[in-house]
């Protein structure tokens, strides 16, 4: 019998997936949750053979739990299920092991046959997003994500440098660099562009 955990903010389709997947009977949705906390606290605590994780949930995102999950050494399979094609999500899941990462507009079969495999050790990642894995990578180092994070939260070049202790003059550099890797006119396109990626 194969364990499982569903963490899905939506109702009805979390509840969906509950019952379709209980249609087989070597599997058993042990818990389903809406939030994040709680479904890393129930997984740590009772080790399910499989987590299936949307990466957007209240609480904790499923790439927190992910990193958690392998900084413990949990035995638990970790699939993401979810809508958003972002390479910088995809390149954070696969930086931390994750067992599959798919979309939601696969049907339930493939949800099944994804479930199988990971329980067997194999890892299984939607084409797509493979695609954008080696053809667009993240080019900002961690202090510009950094430093972008800062500008899309509205601050100026000057709060940036107080609050991470930083020169006026290398924040608007860091700026200036971020808008080019960017192809972006202003700072703001930059974080948008970056934030729609999932680079930051």
């Amino acid at each position: 019998m194969i364990s499982l955990v569903i963490t899905e903010d939506q109702l009805m389709l979390r509840k969906a997936m509950v019952q379709l997947i209980e249609m087989h009977e070597e599997m058993n949705v042990i818990k389903d949750f809406e939030n994040g906390v709680e479904a890393l606290e129930f997984i740590e605590n009772n080790e399910p053979n499989v987590a299936i994780l949307d990466i957007e949930i209240p609480g904790l995102t499923g790439l927190e739990i992910l990193s958690y999950v392998r900084k413990k050494q949990l035995n638990t399979r970790i699939i993401i299920v979810t809508t958003f094609k972002r390479p910088g999500y995809f390149e954070k899941a696969v930086a931390n092991d994750v067992d599959a990462y798919v979309l939601k507009e696969r049907s339930i079969d493939d949800l099944i046959k994804t479930i199988y495999k990971v329980t067997k050790g194999e890892k299984e990642y939607s084409p797509s997003l493979m695609t954008s894995l080696f053809t667009e990578s993240n080019p900002l180092t961690h202090k510009e994500q950094v430093v972008l994070r800062e500008i899309g939260n509205g601050l100026s070049s000057k709060e940036i440098a107080s609050k991470l202790y930083l020169s006026n003059g290398t924040v608007r550099n860091y700026t200036s660099t971020i808008i080019d890797k960017m192809n972006s006119d202003h700072r703001f396109e930059a974080w948008k562009k970056a934030n729609e990626k999932g680079w930051i």
